[in-house]
């Protein structure tokens, strides 16, 4: 398969996980014409144009040749300088590694994933919250995640990737829609009564499960495993945490229950005062879920050798 290929399955795929409508995406696609369209000269010729194809800004192919023949993949959750090292070491082994994926955006896609953040709006829009409000609660949040990441060194990883002449990419949110694509639809299915039933469930996935036998499984960091399950939102999509202002608007659309892969501090003490659960069902495993939901997919076109490393292990579906 060629990387080119493997590029634009993992989009494919994401889209049709996407808890956004078509119109929506195309509305995103549209604004980012329209963005374009008010620029400069000078400002277009360094606009990212892959925003007028899709709306995963966290997505791309950082370095290598579209045409590369691709066989054997490493893949990690995070790829960074030391993960190429280990990949141009692996193939002075003699190991065939003709591609590193990272889950974790790096390069331009870090640099500009908290645009993916405005899908966060529909999400919230799907479980009560009026369009508007949603735009409300994001704005400061996606404000405050692009100012910290303008301060990062995101080139590191992808320079690495250039002078050891490795083909290089990132799949973040379509990995990321595809657990939540997932685990809304099971539980939408099973129906657990209770905060304890959603434990059970997510337990028996072996994502978990494995995570559970490192100490990093799901666990319920607010409310009891006896309580109420009531209305879950799984919460897994959308570049990063969203606003911390969103739980009492979440607690009047009648949600009972979040499921996400990890709330920071803030976030918990704001969901505190709401009485909803919260169920951390863990960030490294989540991604393992959605990297390897992802990977079904792919190697079904053609059955490509996956090499896992930095925090992911191949759990095959098909």
């Amino acid at each position: 398969m060629k990387l080119k290929e493997i590029y634009e399955i993992a989009i494919k795929r994401g889209l049709r996980k996407d808890p956004r409508s078509k119109a929506a995406i195309g509305k995103v696609l549209s604004d980012a014409r329209k963005e374009y369209g008010k620029l400069s000269a000078r400002a277009k010729k360094s606009f990212d144009k892959e925003r007028f194809k899709h709306p995963y800004d966290d997505t791309r192919i950082l370095h290598g040749d579209l045409t590369r023949d691709v066989k054997t993949i490493l893949i990690g959750i995070d790829m960074e300088v030391g993960e190429l090292v280990l990949a141009d070491r692996m193939i002075e082994k003699g190991v065939g590694i003709d591609l590193v994926m990272a889950h974790h955006p790096e390069g331009k896609a870090l640099a500009g994933f908290y645009h993916v953040m405005g899908m966060q709006v529909d999400i919230l829009e799907k479980l009560g919250i009026e369009e508007e409000i949603g735009k409300d609660l994001l704005k400061e949040r996606m404000a405050e995640v692009a100012r910290n990441v303008s301060a990062a060194n995101h080139m590191r990883a992808v320079d690495a990737a250039r002078l050891l002449d490795i083909p290089f990419m990132c799949v973040h949110t379509p990995a990321d829609n595809h657990v939540t694509s997932y685990l809304q639809n099971l539980f939408d299915r099973k129906k657990p009564k209770t905060v304890g039933n959603v434990m059970e469930i997510l337990r028996g996935i072996p994502e978990y499960e494995i995570a559970s036998g490192k100490n990093a499984g799901p666990f319920v960091l607010l409310g009891k495993e006896k309580d109420k399950a009531g209305k879950i939102a799984v919460d897994m999509t959308g570049g990063t945490e969203g606003s911390q202002r969103v739980f009492p608007r979440l607690s009047q659309a009648g949600v009972g229950t979040i499921i996400g892969m990890h709330f920071s501090e803030k976030h918990y003490t704001s969901a505190q005062k709401e009485h909803i659960n919260i169920i951390v069902a863990g960030h490294i495993s989540s991604d393992n879920l959605g990297l390897n939901l992802l990977l079904d997919e792919l190697c079904k076109k053609e059955d490509l050798e996956i090499i896992p490393c930095s925090g992911f292990e191949r759990v095959s579906r098909r």
